[in-house]
């Protein structure tokens, strides 16, 4: 048997040559999407030592990592961030603001409902409706003509929440008559939830607009407004009619005195006042009439 042949030494002075390279190492398996090492593959079954004769068998203490069908961990909410400064001053400023801006709404509410309700409260002027507006009313300034006073006028009154009013009727006779030569009526009313003064402009200073044959004419100095309606039919004869009513607006009180004569052959006044004569006298004894309806 022939023998291999020897390879000549090494030098002692020379330096190990270098061997083959080193080879590098395994690259670990890469992650997949599946647990195990092959889809088809079945899951790894735990190794562990069997049970001896007092000791039970060891029990997995939760999801095995890398299941997918384990339960995810629960998470608690995360905690709020104090506030800025960490002393709570910017949370009491804020609140602060906050409670100043509730007052200041309720304070500006209440002040808007105390105005709306001053602005709608009913304007009087200290004017009463009393029960017998006849007892009350002035009309002295009739009774040189008509000296047979009506020992029976005529008088109403009304109460309620929204209107109080108060009517005086009331039969004028020259000396000698037997029966009434003129009418005088009188009228007061309280309007103590709306505003009268639109529906009064529109039916005084419109008066002539809606009834045929009349006057209308402004009158200053009583009231805020007022208005003398006028109408005579006589034309200088016996028969005919005068007729003059001045009506009258202060604040939300309204007021009428109404003068009314109805001529015929049949009367024995042939020559009653000039319309001239009647407004002076309803000018003179509303104004005194008005002075005496206030509390």
């Amino acid at each position: 048997m022939s023998t291999p042949p020897q390879q000549p030494a090494q030098p002692a002075d020379r330096p190990p040559q270098p061997g083959p390279p080193a080879q590098p190492p395994s690259v670990p398996p890469q992650p997949t999407a599946y647990p195990y090492p092959s889809p088809q593959s079945a899951p790894p079954v735990p190794q562990s030592p069997p049970p001896g004769p007092f000791q039970a068998p060891a029990m997995p203490a939760g999801p095995q990592p890398g299941n997918p069908y384990a339960q995810p961990p629960q998470y608690a909410p995360p905690p709020v961030p104090p506030m800025a400064g960490g002393n709570g001053a910017a949370g009491r400023a804020v609140l602060w603001a906050v409670v100043g801006a509730v007052v200041a709404s309720a304070a500006w509410a209440a002040g808007v409902f105390l105005l709306g309700a001053a602005a709608n409260a009913a304007d009087l002027r200290g004017y009463a409706a009393p029960s017998d507006l006849c007892s009350r009313a002035d009309y002295g300034s009739f009774k040189d003509e008509y000296t047979a006073s009506d020992s029976t006028p005529t008088h109403s009154s009304l109460k309620d929440r929204a209107l109080e009013e108060s009517y005086c009727s009331a039969s004028l006779k020259k000396s000698g008559s037997s029966y009434a030569d003129a009418y005088l009526s009188i009228q007061v009313d309280l309007h103590k939830k709306t505003d009268p003064a639109p529906e009064f402009t529109a039916t005084w200073k419109n008066y002539e607009a809606s009834h045929t044959g009349y006057d209308v004419g402004a009158v200053e100095d009583i009231g805020d407004e007022a208005y003398l309606v006028t109408q005579d039919t006589t034309s200088g004869t016996s028969a005919g009619s005068r007729y003059a009513t001045l009506a009258v607006r202060d604040g939300w009180v309204t007021y009428t005195m109404s003068y009314s004569a109805y001529l015929s052959s049949y009367d024995p006044d042939k020559d009653p006042p000039k319309i001239d004569e009647i407004s002076d006298w309803l000018k003179t004894d509303t104004r005194n009439t008005l002075d005496r309806l206030k509390d």
